[in-house]
């Protein structure tokens, strides 16, 4: 995918907000003023969250609600749902993210769920961001698959 200036004057931001982390992996994320999280690695068994969760709950979050907007225009009740899995792997160089999106629309005949899929891909601004990653695959399931945890 080409990568895309934004003109700001011509499109101007509609929503802003901050996402901070201060002190590291072993500590909390928060939005000043609003939500706050206790963060931990993610191969211990301390409490909290991790970037793993938090990217996959930013791509499942965003493609349900470019969905659910799909579903409205056409005239369909809400139904979709997307589960993403996240693994992380080492590389040659640290870690890498895969993230699998899976996405259920029970009630709509398969063409219809598959052009949805698509269109919601294409219009989802998590999706956007993350497309042009080879890492990254979001497809169309009728069940979900196990994401049984890895041993290490």
């Amino acid at each position: 995918m080409p990568s895309v200036a934004i003109d700001r004057e011509k499109f101007p931001p509609l929503y802003r907000t901050v996402a901070a982390n201060d002190a590291g992996l072993e500590s909390h994320s928060y939005i000043p003023g609003g939500l706050d999280v206790l963060t931990s690695h993610p191969l211990n068994d301390a409490p909290g969250a991790n970037p793993e969760q938090f990217i996959g709950l930013a791509l499942s979050t965003c493609l349900n609600a470019t969905l659910e907007a799909i579903e409205e225009r056409r005239d369909l009740p809400h139904s979709a749902q997307v589960h993403t899995i996240v693994e992380l792997a080492r590389d040659t160089r640290g870690f890498q993210f895969y993230l699998t999106a899976e996405v259920k629309i029970p009630g709509v005949d398969h063409d219809t769920a598959v052009a949805m899929v698509d269109l919601a891909e294409r219009r989802c601004p998590v999706a956007k961001l993350l497309g042009s990653s080879d890492n990254v695959t979001v497809q169309l399931v009728s069940e979900f698959s196990p994401a049984t945890p890895v041993e290490s």
